[in-house]
């Protein structure tokens, strides 16, 4: 213990001048736990003294964000230690000896973790400075894209265990037009987080092919975990695989098959439905038989659909910075070949930010109609427009910046030379009305290598951020113009590489 204690003290030393040594030895000294520092982070535990056996399995860590900066161990772990024994606190640090405001808290049991979300939550931990805490998951899956839409499932397995080690299985799903063949894209799962990590280290975009083709290779977005006791209570079964041209009607004719009048109402998006039953055990009847059934030529699967546990709707976005789900779906729109690295049921607001469209509210109808000679045109605004006319986050700030009578935003655009020697780009906005606010600009944490996609990205952050501090905006409104997914490569915003003038 001394020995790690020694580390910790150095570090003190070096890099904070606020941080209270006593207070974390005391700590110590009181709980039995030890503490090291290493790449980047200060562990408290992992495993605690006279732990025995494996570490706790998984659910049971969550995710804490907007802790302040110079708080510590000596104030967090009392706090978090009223939900139950602690196995491992992790503590993010920077050089400079403050934190990095998230952290992450191992429990010994799930209902432990649950409680600390259910109770901890929007908790106060100084005047006016409240911490976001929400289940935290190891991610074990990998979205591989640009896969030969021809290639099958066991090829792609048989393929990534060649090349990666630890992989359980392969996910793919049918084109939703051609059945005979692959959407473009899969999912490999691991065995553990570290053999994911390592697997998607050495398939890096641009050093690695498969089958010729130069792969797409990401951390695919987590499912979204659901409490046993919400789920026992679900009624809705989520249908994929089905063919575009399958109607609702013959779904709910299909559903209703084993017992007639069972079904209230299907809804359909695509390829995949959410079917409505009156009853629970309705439900759980028509996915054992319907699981795997064909309707229209189609093999399609039935799982519970997943609702959203309000307790944990918080998760981190834009540099351990949390958004909250501002209301609690049942249904879940899931545009797979337009934003293909989700895979979640349901998804709740911070996940429809990355790329989903609002189930809530219809899809804006993108066609063209055609001008007949004669037709009457009437000179308008874009101002005097309604919201859903937009789809561009750029357009969108613009407009609300008119509609609150502030001057338009401001962008400034700074370059940087990435790794590979191309140019990125990332723009800076400034709000004038607010800029004399809590924050006095917004510039987002990815680079990109077009002036169209960093423009809209600032934008989309921007408007995210205003609407978390002004409530300036509706959810279908934000959820309809964040719907851009981009498939070109971003870069992090790192710090010892400062964008130039």
């Amino acid at each position: 213990m001394n020995e790690n204690m020694d580390g910790t003290n150095e570090c003190s030393k070096a890099r904070t001048g606020t941080q209270n040594e006593a207070a974390l030895l005391a700590l110590m000294e009181k709980t039995g736990y030890n503490m090291v520092q290493e790449n980047g982070q200060r562990k408290f535990g992992g495993p605690p003294p006279g732990w025995e056996g494996p570490p706790p399995p998984r659910g049971c860590e969550v995710f804490v964000g907007k802790i302040p900066r110079d708080i510590y161990e000596d104030e967090l772990v009392p706090v978090f230690e009223r939900a139950g024994k602690i196995y491992e606190f992790r503590l993010m640090m920077e050089f400079s000896g403050e934190n990095r405001g998230y952290a992450f808290v191992m429990y010994t049991t799930k209902e432990e973790a649950q409680l600390a979300i259910r109770i901890l939550n929007n908790y106060e931990i100084r005047q006016g400075k409240f911490i976001g805490v929400c289940v935290s998951l190891d991610n074990c899956r990998l979205f591989i894209g640009a896969i030969p839409k021809e290639k099958k499932k066991e090829e792609i397995l048989d393929e990534m265990k060649k090349v990666t080690e630890g992989v359980v299985d392969v996910i793919v799903y049918p084109s939703a037009t051609d059945k005979t063949k692959n959407r473009g894209f899969a999912f490999v799962e691991y065995e553990s987080h570290r053999a994911a990590a390592m697997a998607r280290r050495k398939l890096i975009p641009g050093t690695f092919q498969l089958w010729g083709h130069t792969i797409q290779v990401d951390w695919a977005d987590p499912e979204k975990e659901v409490d046993e006791e919400t789920m026992q209570r679900v009624k809705v079964l989520y249908v994929r695989n089905l063919m575009i041209s399958t109607t609702e009607e013959t779904i709910k004719a299909e559903f209703s098959r084993f017992k007639p009048s069972a079904v209230e109402r299907v809804k359909k998006l695509r390829d995949y439905a959410f079917v409505h039953f009156f009853s629970r055990e309705d439900a759980v009847a028509a996915m054992s038989v319907m699981n795997g059934k064909c309707i229209d030529g189609a093999s399609i699967e039935v799982t519970l659909a997943k609702p959203v546990n309000k307790e944990s709707t918080w998760r981190q976005h834009f540099s351990g910075q949390m958004s909250p789900s501002a209301e609690n779906l049942i249904v879940y729109a899931n545009k797979e070949e337009s934003h293909p690295k989700t895979l979640g049921k349901l998804t709740t607001f911070p996940a429809l930010l990355n790329g989903q469209h609002s189930p809530g509210s219809p899809e804006i109808e993108r066609c063209t109609y055609p001008f007949l000679s004669g037709t009457k045109l009437t000179p308008i605004s874009m101002y005097s427009l309604k919201s859903n006319h937009f789809n561009s986050a750029v357009m969108h700030l613009d407009y609300y910046c008119n509609k609150n009578n502030w001057a338009p935003p401001e962008y400034y655009l700074y370059s940087t030379t990435g790794p590979d020697g191309k140019v990125l780009l990332v723009y800076k906005i400034v709000i004038p009305a607010i800029a004399n606010g809590s924050q006095s600009y917004f510039m987002p944490d990815k680079l990109c290598t077009t002036l169209e996609d960093a423009k809209e990205l600032a934008a989309q952050f921007t408007l995210l951020h205003l609407d978390r501090e002004h409530s300036l905006f509706s959810l279908d409104l934000v959820l309809t113009y964040i719907s851009k997914h981009y498939s070109y490569q971003s870069y992090p915003l790192s710090p010892i590489i400062p964008p130039a003038n």
